[in-house]
Protein backbone atom coordinates (compact mmCIF):
# COMPACT_ATOMS: atom_id res chain seq x y z
CA UNK A 1 0.00 0.00 0.00
CA UNK A 2 0.98 3.67 -0.75
CA UNK A 3 -0.13 6.83 0.77
CA UNK A 4 -0.24 9.55 -1.22
CA UNK A 5 -0.16 12.93 1.29
CA UNK A 6 -0.46 16.66 -0.45
CA UNK A 7 0.86 19.57 1.94
CA UNK A 8 -0.72 23.16 1.66
CA UNK A 9 0.65 26.23 3.31
CA UNK A 10 -1.17 29.17 4.32
CA UNK A 11 -2.95 30.51 1.44
CA UNK A 12 -4.06 34.10 0.65
CA UNK A 13 -7.07 33.91 1.78
CA UNK A 14 -7.65 30.81 4.73
CA UNK A 15 -11.43 30.95 4.61
CA UNK A 16 -12.03 30.42 1.02
CA UNK A 17 -9.87 27.71 0.59
CA UNK A 18 -11.64 26.16 3.63
CA UNK A 19 -14.97 26.92 2.30
CA UNK A 20 -13.77 25.72 -1.55
CA UNK A 21 -11.64 22.82 -0.14
CA UNK A 22 -15.02 21.22 1.73
CA UNK A 23 -17.41 22.03 -0.64
CA UNK A 24 -15.48 21.33 -4.48
CA UNK A 25 -12.11 20.05 -4.27
CA UNK A 26 -12.28 17.99 -1.05
CA UNK A 27 -15.15 15.55 -2.97
CA UNK A 28 -13.41 15.13 -6.42
CA UNK A 29 -10.77 13.84 -5.18
CA UNK A 30 -12.96 10.53 -3.83
CA UNK A 31 -12.97 10.11 -7.71
CA UNK A 32 -9.77 9.48 -8.38
CA UNK A 33 -9.58 5.89 -10.03
CA UNK A 34 -8.26 3.47 -7.34
CA UNK A 35 -8.07 5.27 -4.35
CA UNK A 36 -9.02 2.91 -1.27
CA UNK A 37 -9.73 5.83 1.04
CA UNK A 38 -8.87 9.43 1.48
CA UNK A 39 -9.02 12.17 3.96
CA UNK A 40 -7.91 16.10 4.85
CA UNK A 41 -8.37 18.82 7.11
CA UNK A 42 -6.93 21.81 8.83
CA UNK A 43 -2.75 21.37 10.36
CA UNK A 44 -1.83 22.75 13.51
CA UNK A 45 1.52 23.12 15.48
CA UNK A 46 1.87 21.01 18.22
CA UNK A 47 1.12 23.87 20.58
CA UNK A 48 -2.27 24.15 18.34
CA UNK A 49 -1.12 27.15 16.87
CA UNK A 50 -0.35 27.93 13.09
CA UNK A 51 2.27 25.59 11.61
CA UNK A 52 4.24 25.31 8.67
CA UNK A 53 1.12 23.48 6.69
CA UNK A 54 -2.31 24.69 6.88
CA UNK A 55 -3.90 21.60 5.22
CA UNK A 56 -3.42 18.18 4.36
CA UNK A 57 -4.70 15.78 1.64
CA UNK A 58 -4.10 11.93 2.52
CA UNK A 59 -5.43 8.92 0.21
CA UNK A 60 -4.22 5.36 -0.10
CA UNK A 61 -3.22 3.24 -3.18
CA UNK A 62 -2.49 -0.61 -3.83
CA UNK A 63 0.83 0.84 -5.16
CA UNK A 64 2.95 3.89 -6.31
CA UNK A 65 1.95 3.38 -9.93
CA UNK A 66 -1.90 3.40 -8.82
CA UNK A 67 -1.59 6.52 -7.72
CA UNK A 68 0.90 7.86 -10.14
CA UNK A 69 -2.25 6.72 -12.75
CA UNK A 70 -4.73 8.48 -10.59
CA UNK A 71 -3.30 11.51 -10.73
CA UNK A 72 -2.36 11.15 -14.09
CA UNK A 73 -6.52 10.73 -15.36
CA UNK A 74 -9.18 12.45 -16.57
CA UNK A 75 -10.31 13.16 -12.56
CA UNK A 76 -6.44 13.77 -11.42
CA UNK A 77 -6.24 16.22 -14.20
CA UNK A 78 -8.98 18.25 -13.47
CA UNK A 79 -8.38 18.15 -9.65
CA UNK A 80 -5.06 19.67 -10.68
CA UNK A 81 -7.04 21.91 -13.06
CA UNK A 82 -8.58 23.01 -9.94
CA UNK A 83 -6.48 23.85 -7.57
CA UNK A 84 -5.91 28.34 -9.10
CA UNK A 85 -9.61 28.11 -7.75
CA UNK A 86 -8.68 27.53 -4.50
CA UNK A 87 -4.76 27.96 -3.68
CA UNK A 88 -2.30 30.35 -5.12
CA UNK A 89 1.09 27.88 -4.76
CA UNK A 90 1.71 24.74 -5.81
CA UNK A 91 0.92 22.01 -3.10
CA UNK A 92 4.30 19.55 -2.15
CA UNK A 93 3.76 15.71 -3.14
CA UNK A 94 5.17 13.19 -1.34
CA UNK A 95 4.81 8.46 -1.29
CA UNK A 96 4.83 6.74 1.82
CA UNK A 97 5.24 3.29 1.52
CA UNK A 98 3.42 1.14 4.11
Amino acid sequence: MTELIVLYRMPNDPERFYKYYREVHGPMTGKLPGVKGYKYGRVCALDGGTGEFFWYWSGTFDSRQAALDAMASPEGLAGAADVPNYYHDAPLFMFFEK
